[in-house]
């Protein structure tokens, strides 16, 4: 029987992006739980995982990877390294119909290439198999915490794409001592559950909502808050979860109520345009709105949050938010400001970690269907175009593919 070859390509995007589908460990136990599997390595220099750590565990490190039929990345790939009628795995940005990558779209066609999204791969309720989340979420909590120790110079943290892994990235905020704030999470997925292990491990209590707007305290609390505790029907009735998801536009916010008697705010919810923001410009200059640190995960620019105006980057992750003038200023500049934590890819600080979780969830979830039968149809649902033309799932996008770039 012919084996499946699958090839990990080398990345090639600008910046780069160090994470990996498969590190060398998962690579190697892909060749023993998969009898019809055969897998390669391309050679990189920007990876967390260096080529011999791939071939120390029994994996060929190639140059050209011409001969696999499966190839899986992370990022876009350049237009100029795809390959002809391949089948390509990697997070590719164009479902939202996406500007800047409707040409890589447009390429993809026109090569007669298979693009399965990871973003796209689900189970049988619509959730995701795989995803990076949990480490956004990580990172961006450990952000906030370090960037409000910078506001208010209470203490300096080493950065975490600075740290070798998360173990060291853990030693350096179980040494923090919070003064008595109260902090906000937003969200229930993913991104606040992978914030909330970071206060946790913190020793940071978490308190309920309720407890936050009324409650003293003498340490640091945070509380997690969902959707129904900062939206509210426009009718007075009971929130319902599935009609606020289908019909966001029939609500209100009601998210100030936590801003006057909160410190700071990791902001980790999925945000609906339709929906009501989480508050405006207007509402900062209110002088109840204490509110002075946010990490914003979900890096949503103009979106929910007024003060992200602009991504940050790794090595420049804060920048702050002036409300009077409507823009950005130097970090820390004037106490008056808004300062914002605002990375669109945080979980590449922690390439080595992310990257386990990631491919381990690969193996797991999305492998067997792939190498076996499809029956649930997990590769079929996240597959964007076969056979040169969008798949039924995704025709939405055609008009978007026949605009001109």
């Amino acid at each position: 029987m012919s084996k499946v070859k699958i090839g990990i390509i080398s990345e090639g995007k600008i910046p780069v992006d160090h994470r990996v589908p498969f590190t060398p460990e998962a690579a190697k136990k892909i060749s023993t739980l998969f009898n019809n599997a055969e897998i390669k390595c391309q050679t990189s220099k920007v990876r967390c995982y260096q080529d011999e750590e791939y071939s120390n565990n029994g994996i060929e490190v190639v140059k050209e990877i011409d001969d696999c039929e499966v190839l899986m990345g992370v990022k876009e790939v350049p237009i100029p390294d795809l390959i002809a009628d391949k089948t390509y795995f990697f997070f590719s940005h164009t479902t939202k119909k996406q500007p800047y990558n409707r040409s890589l779209l447009q390429a993809i066609l026109k090569k007669n290439i298979t693009l399965i999204d990871y973003e796209n791969l689900t189970d049988a309720n619509g959730l995701r198999v795989v995803a990076f989340g949990r480490y956004a979420g990580i990172v961006g909590a450990y952000n906030g915490i370090l960037t409000y120790g910078k506001r208010y110079n209470l203490f300096h943290l080493n950065p975490a794409h600075k740290c070798f892994d998360m173990a060291e990235m853990q030693r350096e905020y179980k040494k923090v001592k919070l003064p008595a704030i109260k902090i906000l999470i937003t969200g229930g997925g993913r991104v606040s559950k992978g914030a909330m292990e970071v206060l946790n491990e913190m020793g940071i209590r978490k308190v309920t909502p309720a407890q936050i707007l009324n409650e003293h305290y003498n340490e640091a609390v945070y509380t997690q808050l969902n959707s129904r505790d900062y939206y509210k029907p426009k009718n007075g009735k009971e929130f319902k979860r599935n009609h606020f998801h289908e019909f966001p536009e029939d609500y209100e916010g009601d998210f100030l109520q936590y801003a006057d008697v909160s410190d700071l705010l990791i902001a980790g919810a999925f945000w609906n345009p339709k929906a009501p923001v989480l508050f405006t410009r207007e509402n900062i200059m209110h002088n109840g709105f204490k509110i002075k640190v946010i990490a914003d995960i979900t890096c949503d620019i103009e979106g929910s949050i007024p003060s992200t105006k602009q991504p940050a980057t790794i090595d420049n992750p804060i920048y702050d938010y002036n409300p009077s003038e409507d823009k950005v200023e130097p970090a820390l500049s004037d106490e008056a400001n808004i300062t914002v934590m605002a990375v669109d890819n945080l979980p590449c600080e922690l390439p080595r970690n992310a990257s386990e979780d990631f491919g381990r969830e690969l193996i797991n979830n999305v492998l067997p269907h792939l190498l076996g039968d499809d029956d649930e149809e997990v590769i079929k649902r996240a597959t964007i175009t076969q056979n040169g033309k969008l798949t039924e799932r995704f025709s939405f996008l055609q008009d978007y593919v026949d605009e001109k770039s």
